[in-house]
């Protein structure tokens, strides 16, 4: 029996939208200059005859530490063409851990940027197998345009079957250590297929991705633009102000992606308020649960479509969204609906289990556990955790969430996340729900704290808007008008700033981790 290989490939799309746009924008930097689709598409291809040249071929891991731009994705693009693995490193990350993460991807290759120069120098000499030290944007290590000037504008003639890792990716780490993702082609090509199913784009459309581009959201998002033929705007990293100019009409913006805590930001800016969004058709948000009193505000002000995507993008693909369709109905009288993840996206089938796998009644909080195309192959040599994420073949993040009668899912939390306190279970979500309609709370999150006779107590952190210092008392008497005594935080602390990740996700690990210090002084 043949082995199936899809007879269009990843690669191919890049390809034949330089043949059917070949001078539409592929790429629009921050300082307005592009570079079409037929001159991204040349370079891609010189990319990837250089790395050949060097013995960079299929299942050749290349790792990139840098800051977004149209060379990140030009090294991905290549690496997809020659079924190369590409390996998008944390670039918030210190010098020992990218080492590890280095030695544990035995890439070839390693691209920068020039702030990550020094970084590259100090680490790679300890890497075994390191052949290659590329810099996008300095002439210190060895020049990028270079080695692409050293390639010839031909298509590779590779053939990648489904079940070839084309990513490798170490998650964010939030609740615990990076493991290395295993993402097969058939994976990332399921990703694309079900964010077209579920995203409402329209055609000719110009979209930014506020996701970095070592983070499968920003990849997909990327690559699913360049599938339809779109304009993707390329920011080196999430700036609020640029963003909103890019927003406004003058801007041409039609869309984007962005996590709660960075459409918070925009909102936050003086001219926000007199930005015109009449060019702007969508914003899809996710990576982190969305307080529906923002999302009421970002609705008002945008006056576009919202699409909510949900899932553990890294390892499981888009599990969940809600359509704007269903913000539509909240809006006119349902706003329960704005606390929801949404209802299954096409083609995943989803299930809320109890600890011994069987599926929970309605209204009962149960893992989400899930089947779809869009699924990891693994984690990298670490056997019993892939295991145990896969287990019976149903995907498992160890996400939390009840469902209604109509179908849709209400996320509770992680597993890891779950305080219990005497023995009962709470679920931060809900509390942060709560929290984040007090006044002056710019955002919030909750984690369990030591302690000798309740095991668990409930902490909140919070943040507050410019000029406001939320009163801790006022929490916890508006926590007591809506929800059960035990819930009620017994610490709230204000902090001027929450510790994120590069994606915008709040570092709950970090604290988890302040919080048992100062219960044990």
């Amino acid at each position: 029996m043949i082995d199936y290989r899809p007879m269009i490939q990843l690669g191919d799309y890049l390809r034949l939208n330089a043949l059917r746009f070949p001078d539409r924008p592929c790429f629009v930097r921050s300082d307005g200059s592009a570079l079409t689709y037929a001159e991204t598409n040349s370079r891609v291809n010189r990319l990837a005859d250089a790395l050949a040249a060097r013995g960079m071929t299929r299942g050749t891991r290349l790792a990139i530490l840098a800051v977004d731009s149209c060379e990140y994705y030009e090294v991905i693009l290549a690496s997809l063409k020659l079924g190369a693995t590409y390996v998008p490193l944390n670039n918030r990350l210190a010098d020992g851990e990218v080492a590890t993460l280095l030695e544990r991807a035995s890439p070839k290759a390693l691209f920068v940027s020039s702030r990550y120069v020094d970084t590259a120098r100090r680490v790679a000499p300890d890497v075994p197998g390191i052949d290659l030290l590329v810099d996008f944007d300095s002439r210190e290590l060895t020049p990028y345009e270079e080695l692409l000037a050293a390639g010839s504008d031909v298509e590779p003639a590779v053939a990648i079957a489904d079940a070839d890792i084309v990513g490798l990716a170490f998650t964010s780490g939030t609740t615990g250590l990076p493991k290395g993702v295993l993402q097969p082609h058939g994976m990332v090509k399921s990703l694309l297929s079900l964010q077209e199913s579920e995203y409402e784009w329209l055609p000719g459309e110009f979209r930014y991705t506020a996701s970095p581009a070592f983070h499968i959201a920003g990849q997909a998002m990327v690559l699913g633009h360049i599938k339809r033929g779109y304009t993707t705007l390329m920011l080196p990293q999430f700036d609020p102000e640029s963003t909103l100019r890019w927003m406004d009409r003058s801007g041409g913006l039609t869309g984007c992606f962005m996590v709660p805590t960075m459409i918070r930001k925009v909102l936050d800016l003086p001219g926000a308020r007199a930005a015109d969004f009449s060019a702007f058709r969508s914003i899809i948000y996710g990576g982190a649960p969305m307080p529906p009193t923002l999302l009421h505000e970002a609705m008002e002000t945008f006056g576009c479509r919202f699409i909510q995507a949900f899932g553990a993008a890294t390892e499981g693909g888009l599990q969940t969204a809600l359509s704007s369709a269903d913000h539509e109905r909240a809006v006119a009288g349902e706003p329960h609906l704005l606390g929801s993840i949404g209802r299954p996206a096409a083609g995943v089938e989803l299930r809320l289990v109890d600890p011994d796998d069987k599926d929970v009644e309605i209204g009962q909080v149960g893992e989400i556990i899930t089947r779809s195309d869009a699924v990891m192959s693994g984690y990298l040599e670490m056997p019993e955790e892939s295991a145990r994420s896969l287990k019976d073949d149903w995907f498992r993040a160890g996400d939390l969430a009840y469902r209604d009668a109509e179908g849709f899912y209400y996320l509770a939390g992680r597993s890891k996340d779950m305080i219990i306190r005497g023995g009962e279970n709470i679920y931060p979500v809900e509390i942060e729900t709560v929290i984040a309609d007090c006044p002056g709370v710019a955002s919030v999150a909750v984690v369990g704290r030591p302690d000798d006779y309740w095991g668990e107590t409930v902490a909140a952190y919070v943040t507050a808007h410019e000029g406001f210092t939320p009163d801790p008392e006022d929490i916890r008497r508006r926590c007591r008008e809506r929800l059960a005594k035990y819930k009620v935080p017994e610490t709230i602390i204000v902090v001027p700033e929450m510790p994120l990740n590069a994606s915008g996700k709040i570092l709950k690990r970090e604290l988890r981790r302040r919080a048992a210090t100062a219960a044990a002084t």
